[in-house]
């Protein structure tokens, strides 16, 4: 058993330093991996899970971060006390690192082609036309199409989906023995994410590499693992293979966990309930400009005649890949970009009126961002960003404006006194939180809901799920819930509206969809999410 461990983290303590204060963000943490096996790392935000695996190669910066005691040992040497030459020849080549976000990671400045041979060239004795020749055969062997002509492209001139298949290539090129993936699907579409981690599972086999997976996503953690350990405050409450994890925790913590994933039936439309908005053969579509007096020569087609309608108190959601049209739909609705057809808000066809018209349907129109953090100003208050709303549309008094922040900031679950903090003192479940608050403020009918709780652990986006509905019940509030977690949208949805490539190919009640689907793309959809077996394959 000794021989077949490849890393082994024992009794880690881990601090952050701030002038004279120590802050213990991990203690006595323990965790083995062996060699060709994949350990999935679970917990909510702040446990210390990033922590710990990014000190297996000190990618955090010492100090502020002190290692007071424990043993990190890779292969039996202590990564903590190498020096920075020999952990120089580890990083990148024995031991990988995807992370969460692939945009930040890979260099804006750069060609996908120069990354790759960098890559190569730091760890390899290969000179360049070898180097090119390697780098595009890994971005064939990740699935990216034509990959002779992408391999001069920037990142920002491809997909989420293909910059997560580049930072897999990037990753995987020096063919590592442990591959550290943080989050790497987090903010996938559900056909991409799997595509993804059937391709990582591929290249697991076929390599033999370990695996440490960082996730809060239970269903990928139950699919792809061998084992699971459970961060909670620091420390590790729970290992134990995965089968026995989801069958039979021991630890409260692991319990309530489990049980915060989205179950249930879909809840029923009311037939009798009147239609709020009525959306007819809406058209959004982008032209492309070219040459010096920019003429247009064509258009990219987000959105090609769709119609449909919400009814009021429910919740419409709509699901498709990355480019269906559904954020696009919904801006449209809103207003905040322009549109043909008809958009028509209790009668009123608010897409052809003017700005002052549209002034008083503004409050009574939100929308929730995806990005909770970056929706909201860092410069103000949580008192200040919730009362902007009052002060363009209302007149209040001072008083007033203060005591409604209080009665709203009760509501969605925040502490009044916080409310002379800034954005960046709160976590990512208060700050989606604040979000809400700041929405709700204003009374309004219907809310756009794009990706709430994608970027939310499981036990935080149980509790913004239950908030909504409880809102929505107290307030008789209309909801349109863009998503691509099916689970979350087959909780909370009344309607379901599934969008690909700009048009709606199937709709119906939530409770038809997802036990009945008729089209082929939204069988592949749910088959994709729903399907779960012991050791998975894609």
């Amino acid at each position: 058993m000794a021989d077949d461990k490849l890393l082994e983290i024992k009794n880690l303590d881990i601090c952050f330093t701030k002038g004279d204060q120590v802050n213990q963000v991990v203690k006595e943490a323990n965790l083995e991996i062996l060699k060709g096996e994949t350990l999935g790392l679970v917990g909510e935000s702040g446990s210390g899970k990033t922590v710990t695996s990014m000190s297996i190669l000190r990618l955090l910066p010492s100090p502020p971060v002190l290692y007071p005691k424990g043993e990190i040992l890779f292969n039996n040497e202590n990564t903590l006390t190498i020096s920075d030459e020999r952990l120089g020849e580890i990083r990148g080549n024995k031991i990988s690192v995807i992370f969460q976000e692939p945009m930040m990671s890979l260099n804006p400045l750069h060609t996908i082609k120069k990354q790759l041979i960098e890559s190569i060239t730091l760890h390899q004795n290969v000179d360049r036309k070898n180097s090119e020749m390697r780098s595009m055969e890994w971005l064939d062997r990740v699935g990216i199409r034509q990959a002779e002509k992408r391999i001069n492209s920037f990142p920002h001139q491809l997909s989420g989906g293909e910059q997560q298949r580049v930072m897999i290539a990037m990753a995987l090129i020096n063919q590592p023995d442990l591959l550290i993936a943080d989050e790497p699907t987090t903010a996938l579409d559900v056909t991409v994410q799997a595509q993804i981690l059937a391709l990582i599972k591929d290249l697991q086999n076929e390599m033999g590499m370990a695996i440490l997976f960082i996730t809060h996503d239970l269903n990928i953690i139950q699919k792809l693992s061998d084992r699971v350990a459970v961060m909670k405050n620091g420390q590790v409450v729970e290992t134990n293979t995965t089968q026995e994890i989801f069958q039979r925790p021991t630890h409260q913590y692991t319990i309530d966990l489990l049980a915060a994933t989205p179950k249930g039936d879909p809840p029923e439309s009311d037939p009798q309930a009147q239609t709020l908005i009525d959306v007819d053969n809406l058209r959004i579509w982008f032209p492309i400009q070219r040459g010096v007096l920019r003429r247009t020569v064509g258009h990219v087609k987000a959105v090609t005649d769709v119609s449909f309608t919400i009814k009021k108190g429910q919740t419409l959601g709509i699901v498709g890949e990355s480019g269906s049209g559904k954020s696009t739909t919904g801006l449209a609705i809103l207003r905040l970009i322009n549109s043909t057809g008809k958009i028509l808000f209790q009668n009123k066809i608010i897409n052809k009126i003017d700005l002052k018209e549209l002034r008083p349907f503004r409050k009574r129109m939100q929308i929730i961002f995806q990005d909770p953090y970056g929706s909201l100003s860092p410069r103000m208050s949580v008192e200040q960003i919730i009362g902007e709303g009052l002060k363009i549309h209302f007149n209040y008094s001072q008083e007033e404006q203060e005591s409604l922040i209080i009665k709203v900031m009760q509501e969605v679950g925040l502490d009044p006194e916080t409310r002379f903090r800034y954005p960046n003192e709160f976590s990512g479940g208060q700050h989606q939180r604040i979000a809400i608050a700041r929405a709700l403020i204003l009374k309004p009918d219907f809310i756009v809901l794009d990706e709430p709780t994608s970027s939310l652990d499981r036990s935080v986006q149980f509790q913004v799920l239950q908030l909504l509905m409880d809102l929505q019940k107290k307030y008789a509030l209309t909801y349109i819930f863009i998503s691509h977690d099916l689970s979350v949208v087959k909780s909370i949805c009344h309607h379901v509206l599934v969008m690909k490539e700009g048009s709606i190919v199937e709709e119906g009640p939530s409770s038809e969809i997802f036990s009945n689907p008729t089209h082929d793309y939204t069988k592949v959809l749910m088959r994709t999410a729903f399907e779960v077996t012991g050791k998975q394959k894609y």
